[in-house]
């Protein structure tokens, strides 16, 4: 165990990437199942020790190959990043004991050990992202999640999955090339590409016009990626159209990453005086923020389907984070990663629950789920925890974070904003109220034979998300002090 203890920030991210390769040599689904199962269990494994280190002993500094940074590639771990480990891996895993019975159902016969490929692969440049302590080394992980992620969900069962996801890649493609631009830059003005060395040279180089550009694109490229309003057009349909694993998998982890990533690089990187004291970069995220959480909203309302419907309220949910990140303050960004986790959580157990619900009728569109909750009422449970969960109501997760960013507002003494934040959350009462409605206060079809719950392999996962989002919202020990040392660290420019 001493062996293995000093490099667990490097296996966090080697171990996953080598069973991708693993899987698809495997052939079988089910082996390919199983070796992606352990590769994730290591990586939350990894990510606990990891978190239990930083909280208790403070950061780490990993120096891959023994060469020292910045010549070397450095993998540094802090509350922040051990947080977002942690979120993403455990997703990740839970994710994979849901898959088998849901991956044999919507994903053509011969490619389930593509798919687990894929999976993991994915998995590997999230947690790559999160860990590196290297800005291209940040593009290259993203690349690596991205490319994953277009071919997961194009092996939806729908044709309409391809179309969303080559949306999705011209999107995806544009927000990936802003941000290589605006690394180039930085590259180019301080001849490094190690954060912590940036981190000293630029205060050198604040009124230079490069730095500027550069702040500027790689402002736009995470944005695009995190799908912040405007920028979230690849969203609903890249959500809506994956397969169920990869919508539960990606709506509670790719877009968290990205806006971790912005709040690194705006918080520790260019600093918080730069960013919002120099530039106006409160209003340049406040404005589309506080829209987002109204349009997001708006648009949810209106869907026929649940996974859109779920999609376009992910928008409104990012408008959340994406606030709190503008008020610029200790109390928004302890916010906004408590955000992070909570809405990682919900989305996840409503994702999951959806796909019990497609796997038995093939459909998840509103009307067809008519009578559904007293025929599955375990699913139906997991949607009502995950829906009071996204409104934000009291003894759930939702409600937690959504406390601690009108907090953050009212600090500022911002009334106006806590009474839109409370206004665009009565607006989810609608679109969830839809669903609830639809699936035990209607009728079912006629004709239609009674439906059994999904197979326990599905529905267990389902229903330990739907738990976690109680369960955080009652014991929020853990969350609130990862997440309070994470802001303070933030807050502080530590890289």
């Amino acid at each position: 165990m001493n062996v293995v203890l000093p490099h667990l920030p490097a296996l966090q991210v080697v171990i996953p990437l080598i069973a991708a390769p693993l899987c698809l040599l495997a052939g079988r689904a089910s082996l390919a199942w199983t070796i992606a199962f352990l590769a994730s269990a290591c990586a939350t494994a990894a990510a606990a020790i990891l978190a239990y280190q930083t909280l208790h002993h403070g950061p780490i500094s990993y120096h891959m190959g023994g060469w020292a940074p910045p010549w070397g590639i450095e993998y540094a771990v802090d509350s922040a990043n051990a947080f977002i480990l942690l979120l993403v891996s455990g997703i990740a895993t839970v994710v994979l004991l849901y898959c088998p019975s849901s991956v044999s159902k919507e994903i053509r016969a011969g490619r389930e050990h593509m798919f687990y490929c894929m999976f993991i692969l994915c998995l590997t440049g999230l947690l790559g992202i999160a860990i590196t302590g290297d800005a291209f080394n940040v593009f290259v992980f993203l690349e690596i999640s991205s490319l994953s992620s277009y071919a997961l969900i194009a092996m939806g069962s729908q044709r309409k999955a391809l179309t969303a996801s080559f949306q999705y890649l011209i999107m995806g493609t544009i927000g990936a090339t802003f941000f290589l631009i605006g690394v180039g830059l930085l590259y180019m003005i301080t001849g490094t590409l190690n954060l912590a060395d940036l981190q000293t040279r630029i205060p050198q180089i604040q009124d230079s016009r490069p730095l500027l550009a550069a702040f500027a694109f790689i402002t736009v490229g995470l944005a695009l990626k995190a799908a912040l309003f405007p920028l979230h057009l690849w969203l609903p349909n890249a959500y809506a159209y994956a397969p169920s694993g990869v919508s539960a998998f990606m709506a509670a982890t790719a877009t968290k990453v990205s806006l971790y990533v912005l709040l690194r690089f705006t918080f520790t990187l260019f600093g918080a005086e730069f960013a919002f004291g120099e530039l106006p970069l409160h209003w340049v995220l406040l404005v589309p923020a506080v829209i987002a959480m109204f349009a997001g909203s708006f648009s949810a309302i209106f869907q026929h389907d649940i996974k859109r419907m779920l999609a376009y309220s992910s928008v409104a949910q990012i408008g959340y984070i994406t606030l709190a990140i503008a008020l610029a303050s200790q109390a928004g960004v302890q916010a906004a990663m408590l955000h992070m986790f909570n809405h990682g959580l919900m989305k996840a157990a409503l994702f999951c629950a959806l796909g019990c619900i497609f796997y038995r009728i093939g459909s998840t569109r509103i009307e067809d789920m008519a009578g559904l909750g007293r025929q599955m009422p375990w699913t139906f449970a997991a949607i009502v925890a995950g829906g009071l969960s996204l409104l934000g109501a009291p003894l759930t997760a939702g409600f937690i974070s959504k406390w601690f960013l009108v907090q953050a507002a009212l600090e500022q003494s911002l009334w106006w904003l806590v009474v839109l934040i409370v206004a665009s959350s009565m607006l989810a009462v609608v679109y969830v109220w839809r669903l609830v409605e639809a699936l035990y206060f209607k009728e079912p079809a006629a004709g239609r034979k009674n439906v059994r719950e999904a197979p326990l392999s599905m529905l267990l996962p389902t229903l330990l998300l739907a738990a976690a989002n109680i369960y955080f919202g009652l014991d929020t020990r853990l969350t609130v002090e990862l997440t309070g040392n994470a802001a303070v660290l933030l807050m502080q420019g530590h890289m």
